[in-house]
C-alpha cells in the first residue's frame, strides 16, 4: 500500500498511532476551510449542535466556545477519532457542554427534532447511503433547524482544484459531486431553503438546507 493510499484510509477512518496523528492534523489542516464554512451560518449561544464525523474534535471546540449556553454533541465511527475529540474537548466535557459518541450517521442515537444545527466537515464523502443518511439527519433536526456540509473536494469549474479532487476521489474510492448534485441530494432528502456556496479559487463548497417548519 502506497503512502497516499494509507493517508486516504486514515482520513476515512483514523485508527492506531498514525490515526491519532492524522486526527490531530485534521484539526489544523481543515481550520481555514471550517472557518470559511461557518461564515455561511449564524450560531446562537443557546444552540444544540451535532457535528457528524467529528474527527479530531476541532470544530466541536469552536462550537463550545460560541454556544456557551447550549449543548454540543459529536459523533464519529472511528474509536480513535472519538478518543482524540474527547482529549481536545476535555474541559467542555467536564463542564457538561460537550458529549462525544462513537456511532454512525446512518443510525443517530438522538431523539427526533432535537438539534438546531447539524454539521458535516469533510465527512459526507464517506457516508454509506447519502440520501438516507441526510434523511436521518433531517429526523433529528428541529423544525427550521439547519444542516451544513462543508467540503474541500467537489467537481468545480477550477480545473486545477477539480483534478486534485478527482485524483483523491479515485485513490480513496469515494464520490465527489457537482454543486447541482448537492442541491438535488438535499432536495430529495426533504430539505428546503437550499443554498450552495462555492469558493472556487480554493475548491471549497458548502451545501446548506433547512428542515421545514411543521
Amino acid at each position: 500500500m502506497g503512502l497516499k493510499q494509507m493517508l486516504v484510509n486514515q482520513v476515512r477512518k483514523p485508527c492506531g498511532k498514525l490515526g491519532r496523528i492524522i486526527a490531530r492534523e485534521m484539526n489544523r489542516g481543515h481550520a481555514k476551510l471550517a472557518k470559511w464554512g461557518l461564515s455561511n451560518i449564524t450560531i446562537e449561544s443557546n444552540y444544540t449542535i451535532l457535528d457528524i464525523g467529528c474527527g479530531g474534535g476541532g470544530n466541536i471546540k469552536r462550537f463550545a466556545e460560541i454556544a456557551k449556553d447550549g449543548k454540543i454533541y459529536g459523533i464519529d465511527y472511528s474509536e480513535t477519532a472519538v478518543d482524540i475529540s474527547m482529549e481536545i474537548n476535555k474541559k467542555y466535557i467536564e463542564e457538561g457542554i460537550v458529549e462525544i459518541y462513537q456511532g454512525t450517521v446512518s443510525s443517530l442515537p438522538f431523539k427526533d427534532n432535537y438539534f438546531d444545527l447539524a454539521t458535516g466537515f469533510e465527512a459526507s464523502y464517506f457516508w454509506p447511503d447519502l440520501i438516507k443518511d441526510l434523511q436521518e439527519i433531517y429526523r433529528v433536526l428541529k423544525p427550521n433547524g439547519c444542516l451544513i456540509l462543508v467540503n474541500e473536494g467537489y467537481i468545480s469549474n477550477n480545473k486545477k482544484k477539480r483534478k486534485k479532487a478527482e485524483n483523491w476521489s479515485k485513490l480513496g474510492n469515494f464520490p465527489i459531486h457537482t454543486p447541482d448534485e448537492y442541491r438535488e441530494f438535499l432536495k430529495k432528502a426533504g430539505y428546503s431553503n437550499i443554498q450552495i456556496t462555492e469558493e472556487n479559487q480554493k475548491g471549497w463548497i458548502t451545501a446548506k438546507g433547512m428542515k421545514k417548519i411543521i
